[in-house]
């Protein structure tokens, strides 16, 4: 299956567009991992069972892995989704950008090592820096950093620039969402990221690109709203929540609490008349 199908059917079976952000701190975890590098596998698995049912996608964020060199963990944690969750889509969120031979090895890394089904990436380095993972890996998905939920996004993205070939002029964001999801698009496999922080924006991404796939982080800790982000995106999103649903709990019944607060994300998602 390609990461459009298999995202779609977990969505569709799990009545689900709730994607769980992985993104594991040593310093929250419960007591007595709590500070432990050695249980960031122990204490992920165990979210995702008790969330296994309610969701369209997991995110394990490369860099809360590899700073503490829990590289194999990470590796055993997706190999654990695949199994404990199957059909249940990863996203490996390393946002890598890049070009020639270093993206093709960001690639094998991703979706060789790692056994990740799609990846967060930069665009600023154009087209070719998406080549790699499009010619060898066309049936992995691809989302692309298009309007990001922090304030410092506003510094690039916002930029108003030249006209194209059309004579219309816009934001970069807009630049990024009509090329990713247009000429750049070959393998059919790409989306964007677009923060939960900015609806109106979502909006305007959504008309550029009324089919792609959006990936939207920022509900939850960063105070996306909910309402208005479903009716900005429409169809065909995955609201991730990272912090919200993994520090729900600080004790013993950790995950019981993440199960109980992703249950509470679903039903609030759904509940947007459509």
């Amino acid at each position: 299956m390609t990461f459009i199908d298999q995202w779609q059917a977990a969505s569709k079976r799990n009545a689900s567009s709730l994607c769980v952000g992985l993104d594991p701190e040593p310093e929250r975890l419960p007591a007595p991992w709590t500070h432990d590098t050695t249980r960031l596998f122990d204490f992920c698995a165990a979210i995702v069972d008790a969330t296994a049912d309610l969701v369209c996608a997991y995110k394990p964020q490369i860099a809360h892995f590899a700073a503490v060199g829990a590289e194999a963990q990470l590796e055993k944690l997706i190999v654990h989704i695949h199994r404990s969750a199957p059909g249940v889509p990863v996203i490996l969120d390393a946002k890598r950008g890049d070009i020639g031979s270093t993206a093709r090895q960001y690639a094998r890394e991703a979706f060789e090592r790692f056994g990740a089904d799609a990846l967060t990436v930069s665009p600023l380095m154009g087209a070719d820096s998406l080549g790699p993972y499009i010619d060898h890996y066309p049936e992995r998905g691809l989302f692309v950093l298009c309007r990001t939920s922090n304030p410092g996004g506003e510094d690039l993205q916002a930029l108003q620039i030249a006209a194209d070939a059309s004579g219309q002029s816009e934001q970069l964001f807009e630049r990024v969402a009509r090329l990713a999801t247009g000429p750049w698009n070959r393998s059919g496999q790409i989306g964007l990221v677009t923060g939960a922080t900015r609806p109106g924006d979502i909006a305007r991404i959504r008309a550029i690109a009324p089919d792609a796939p959006l990936l939207i982080p920022g509900i939850g800790a960063q105070g996306g709203d909910v309402l208005a982000t479903v009716h900005a995106a429409r169809h065909r999103y995955l609201i991730n929540a990272s912090r919200s649903v993994l520090y729900a709990g600080s004790g013993a019944d950790f995950a019981k609490a993440a199960r109980a607060e992703a249950l509470q994300l679903r039903a609030a998602i759904a509940a947007v008349p459509g």
